[in-house]
């Protein structure tokens, strides 16, 4: 892979011409035996960095002074409402931090590439009209594969292609786009607050066969994705994430894969699928077709169909991944990750137990717990039969407590209890005082379902563990 057109060389000086003499030299100096310069970092009153693929590195020995850092705002584009500038027709990036009274005290300056063959890996997938959503950590490449894949489209398929430029990220800064996009089409956005209404306007207006969309982040964006989609129109996005786990747990974002509704069988159907009463699915088809985790440069994680991957999920399965790997040669080698099997899912429904059903029957006919002011809390659970350590595990959804607390409490006292994610599959709720009070929907919806609440005073493992013993009994 190489960067994109013959210019790449006059795109960084434009860069280093933009940084102060003295940094400018020692950047460039290094950037010609280190290679792959990433970003330059200048922190007023600290010494200058500059951030290589191997490594960071100091350049020179004089700290930043403001003089410094309004030399680098005069020699590029207007800061938006994001705090991003960048240089006319390249695609470098300029980030501003600011103080308290609005003045840049800080710049990190990204360099940007157009680098061609970049989504090889998944040229397949792209030119099959399939909506691609692509997930990584930040400065991974999600940026570059977008663009790479505009490019493709425009210029290889003949497609008809507009970049919603949110922050001039894909198609560079300046009025005229970079060569990077090809035949592609882009729409600037003025704040990132408008990215929506661009996206759709962009089908109203321009009739395109793809939309390209960096960085979806707000459920305004992913109802506007969603819109797109069910227009017929192919989508190539990234959104915030690094895989589809964090997508799935993501409560603005996870209607990109459909949305996630909580739905409750009868004890029959329960006890035919072998499931728990109280099920998690799917409330529309996913809006994209196939979900990319890119783990770095050279290998991406496929997820694909989507739709059957999400449903699996939501069961607590694993419908395995394909890998694709790119060799030295260029060549892509791709395998199924049959690993994946053994992954922990952030959804595990629990198989139907009749016991547990019969303890849903008797909600109504508990309350809210206080354990440090209620007298008679050992007395209050009579009503499950036994104590719970001797029967069958006990669902707790944690709300404002400490998921991490409750499970290290759970492991050292050797209890058998399932760590719920949603109020609704839980038979109590663990809380503290000041949710209590303010009566927030989770606590709102236990109250209504008859749903025992048990309220801590603090958020440590000391207080969850008191209430564990309580409930279930002293260990034999």
């Amino acid at each position: 892979m190489i960067p994109y057109g013959p210019s790449w060389q006059e795109e960084l000086a434009l860069l280093f011409e933009s940084l102060p003499p003295r940094i400018s030299a020692e950047a460039e100096r290094l950037a010609a035996s280190r290679g792959d310069l990433l970003e330059v970092i200048l922190d007023l009153g600290r010494l200058p960095a500059a951030r290589f693929v191997d490594g960071d590195a100091i350049l020179g020995d004089e700290q930043v002074e403001f003089a410094d850092l309004e030399h680098v705002t005069e020699r590029v584009g207007d800061f938006g409402d994001d705090n991003r500038a960048g240089i006319e027709r390249t695609l470098h990036r300029i980030s501003a931090i600011r103080n308290r009274a609005g003045t840049i005290v800080g710049l990190t300056c990204r360099v940007g590439r157009a680098v061609t063959g970049t989504a090889d890996i998944i040229k397949d997938i792209v030119v099959d009209s399939r909506s691609i959503l692509l997930l990584g950590a930040p400065g991974i490449g999600k940026t570059t594969m977008l663009r790479e894949c505009a490019r493709m489209l425009s210029d290889e398929c003949g497609k008809r292609v507009v970049i919603v430029d949110t922050s001039n990220e894909i198609g560079g800064d300046g009025d005229i786009p970079h060569p990077g996009i090809g035949r592609s089409r882009r729409m600037q956005v003025v704040t990132p607050l408008e990215q929506h209404a661009v996206m759709i306007e962009a089908v109203e207006n321009h009739m395109p066969e793809v939309i390209v969309i960096d960085e979806i982040g707000t459920e305004a964006e992913a109802l506007a994705a969603r819109t797109i989609a069910e227009r017929g129109v192919q989508l190539v996005a990234t959104a915030h994430g690094r895989t589809l786990d964090n997508l799935l747990v993501n409560p603005t974002l996870n209607d990109l894969l459909g949305g996630i509704q909580s739905v409750t069988l009868s004890d029959e159907e329960a006890r035919r699928r072998g499931t728990q009463k109280s099920i998690l699915e799917r409330k529309a088809p996913p809006t994209f077709d196939v979900l990319v985790e890119i783990q770095d440069r050279d290998q991406v994680v496929v997820h694909m169909p989507l739709d059957e991957v999400v449903d699996e999920a939501l069961r607590g399965r694993f419908k395995a991944p394909q890998i694709r790997v790119r060799g030295v040669d260029g060549q892509v080698v791709s395998r199924i990750d049959t690993s994946a099997a053994k992954r922990r899912g952030v959804f595990e429904p629990a198989p139907f137990d009749t016991e547990r059903s019969n303890v849903l029957d008797r909600r109504s006919r508990r309350g809210t717990i206080d354990i440090n002011n209620h007298p008679g809390y050992g007395e209050g659970y009579d009503d499950w039969g036994a104590h719970p350590r001797a029967g069958h595990p006990i669902s707790i959804f944690p709300y404002g407590v400490s998921r991490q607390y409750l499970e290290q409490s759970v492991r050292e006292l050797h209890l058998p209890v399932r760590i719920q994610h949603h109020v609704d599959a839980a038979d109590m709720v663990l809380t503290l005082k000041n949710y209590y009070r303010r009566k927030d929907s989770p606590v709102r919806a236990a109250e209504a379902s008859g749903i025992p609440i048990q309220v801590l005073r603090s958020n440590t493992v000391a207080q969850i563990k008191e209430a564990l013993e309580r409930m279930y009994g002293p260990a034999e």
